[in-house]
Order: C-alpha cells, then sequence, then structure tokens
C-alpha cells in the first residue's frame, strides 16, 4: 500500500480511483488532479514512482494553500473545518446546533418513523405490570 498525505492507498487501484481515498478528494476533484499532473489516470498507483507521488502531493497542498483563490481542504483540515462549523453552530444556539447535539436528523426530516440511524436503536416506553 502507497501512503499518500497520510493515507494507506491500496496498490492495485487506478489512480483517479485512489485519490479518492484521501477525505475531501472525489471523482471531479481526482480527475483534475490527474490532469494537471500530467500523469496518466489509468496508471495503478503500485506503478508510480516516489517522484509521482511526491508531485501529486504538492499539487494538492499547493492548491490547499490560504492564498488559493478556491482553496482545497483535505484530511485533517477538512475534518477540523468541519468541526468547527459544527461547534459554532452549537455555541449560538442555532436549530441545527442543538439537532447536532441531540443526535437528531438536522434537515427537517421526520422522526415520528424512521430516522433510527440518527437516533439509535429503539428504546421501549412502557407501563410495568404488577402480578
Amino acid at each position: 500500500m502507497a501512503r499518500f498525505l497520510g493515507v494507506e492507498i491500496p496498490n492495485n487501484k487506478k489512480l483517479e480511483y485512489g485519490l479518492r481515498y484521501v477525505y475531501g478528494i472525489g471523482p471531479h476533484r481526482a480527475k483534475i488532479i490527474a490532469q494537471e499532473s500530467g500523469i496518466d489516470a489509468d496508471i495503478r498507483i503500485k506503478n508510480l514512482s516516489e517522484e509521482q507521488l511526491n508531485q501529486l502531493a504538492s499539487l494538492i497542498t499547493s492548491r490547499s494553500a490560504e492564498g488559493a483563490e478556491d482553496p482545497w481542504l483535505v484530511e485533517g483540515d477538512l475534518r477540523r473545518h468541519i468541526t468547527g462549523n459544527l461547534k459554532r453552530l452549537q455555541a449560538i444556539k442555532s436549530n441545527r446546533g442543538l439537532r447536532h447535539q441531540r443526535g437528531l436528523p438536522v434537515r427537517g426530516q421526520r422522526t415520528r418513523t424512521n430516522a433510527r440511524t440518527r437516533k439509535g436503536g429503539r428504546k421501549t416506553v412502557g407501563v410495568v405490570r404488577k402480578a
């Protein structure tokens, strides 16, 4: 497995699909990175040289720089950014923040039925009968 930006990427994957293992890089960005780097998108990760891996990493980190017109946040920076946004919503006591805090659906979904993914397993509430 190749180690790329702190992520293990399987050797048998093509470049375009292997880049998607990095948090924050999806199909569109992977295609852009492959084109801008000049490396064939159909090459397997195991066939990439160390120099090519460094070239890809530097391309991504240069786009992630603060001065970039449209900065790409990936891995730890993106996770920190998202966590900060959620903490901000919770701190200002917005409805979205409170829903996140309580573990309920955030975007207006019904909760009377369904919502089991967010709410967790069923909790039976009932009357205890005396025998």
